[in-house]
């Protein structure tokens, strides 16, 4: 306790705890006085380093070393062409009933020999066996286990091939042109060996996601009205969209005796020459004839989505392999 009245109110030093005899020296903050090793290493040397080599420990010498090659070779960069551009995507194949009965210009068709109209042509013609036995009547239906051959040569099943390609201007949707006009397929020409085709069609100057496949099943799914397929495109006018006529297009206008209903109409810029479009019709030229029929000229068209698939990351003029997520979704319907 400290006593302030005897020293006319002023207060006393604190006492000090240790005797002066036995002086108290300062506790060391980072190391000990003993030969253990110091917490914290102020010098200028750095702590060496150590790796195995053999059950052996050596110092490291501060070089760069490489590691040793795998026992497969070096793994080849993305980038440089080791790896093909298809890389593979493997896609899960849907099971099969070995039972089940199919048509033959199906089963022609999706074994990438020709498409199912040109099988019928082949069938008529008489090139095409099963099990040893000429075919030569339509409606013919095959099982997958049977032998069947074109032109003496054994037909077997392709494997899938899905691309996405993000159509360019002055380009035509179809896989061969008479004219020898620029198309898709001169585009996608190397990227597999698989015969594939374009699903839908898009026009000479309309861009935009665009997919080919050889899955003729899929291909049906995503073109039949029923489906309802979802696809977006960004609409540029010759003039500003007026009021009226804006009114006009989202009550639906009549095209080849079918009313036509966008599910959404949007102006994602600030003028209303700019217009994004959802719509699920798959009538021919559709979004063009819209705006024809209420005074408007479509001078640019792009198609951004397409059953939900975007053309993210793809440039004008290029494509790329979808995922087998995306086929998953495809397949399962969710558009």
């Amino acid at each position: 306790m400290f006593d302030n009245n005897a020293n006319n109110g002023e207060r006393r030093p604190r006492p000090r705890f240790h005797r002066e005899s036995e002086p108290v020296s300062p506790r060391p903050r980072f190391t000990r006085n003993d030969d253990s090793r110091p917490r914290f290493n102020h010098s200028d040397e750095a702590r060496p380093r150590f790796t195995r080599t053999d059950s052996e420990r050596r110092p490291f010498s501060g070089e760069h070393t490489e590691r040793p090659n795998r026992p497969f070779g070096n793994r080849p960069k993305r980038n440089n062409g080791l790896y093909s551009n298809r890389k593979q995507q493997t896609y899960r194949e849907q099971h099969e009933d070995p039972t089940k009965p199919v048509r033959l210009n199906k089963f022609l068709a999706n074994a990438g020999i020709c498409s199912r109209r040109e099988a019928d042509d082949f069938i008529q013609a008489g090139v095409i066996t099963v099990n040893g036995v000429t075919v030569d009547n339509l409606g013919v239906k095959v099982l997958p286990t049977d032998d069947i051959r074109f032109h003496d040569q054994p037909v077997r099943r392709e494997r899938k091939v899905y691309i996405l390609l993000n159509k360019p201007k002055n380009t035509v949707t179809t896989t061969d042109d008479p004219q020898e006009r620029h198309t898709v397929i001169d585009i996608v020409r190397n990227a597999c060996a698989e015969r594939i085709y374009p699903v839908g069609r898009l026009d000479r100057n309309t861009t935009g996601v665009l997919l080919l496949t050889n899955d003729g099943d899929l291909a049906a799914k995503l073109t039949h009205p029923k489906f309802h397929k979802k696809k977006i495109y960004a609409v540029t006018l010759d003039r500003e969209l007026d009021e009226v006529d804006e009114a006009v297009v989202r009550n639906g206008v009549i095209l080849d005796d079918e009313r036509i209903v966008p599910d959404a109409l949007e102006f994602p810029k600030a003028d209303r020459k700019h217009i994004g479009l959802e719509i699920h019709s798959g009538q021919n030229r559709v979004v063009r004839r819209i705006f024809e029929k209420v005074g408007y000229k479509v001078v640019n068209l792009d198609r951004v989505s397409f059953a939900g698939l975007t053309k993210k990351n793809v440039g004008r003029g290029k494509w790329r392999f979808l995922t087998p997520k995306e086929v998953a979704f495809l397949q399962m319907g969710q558009f």
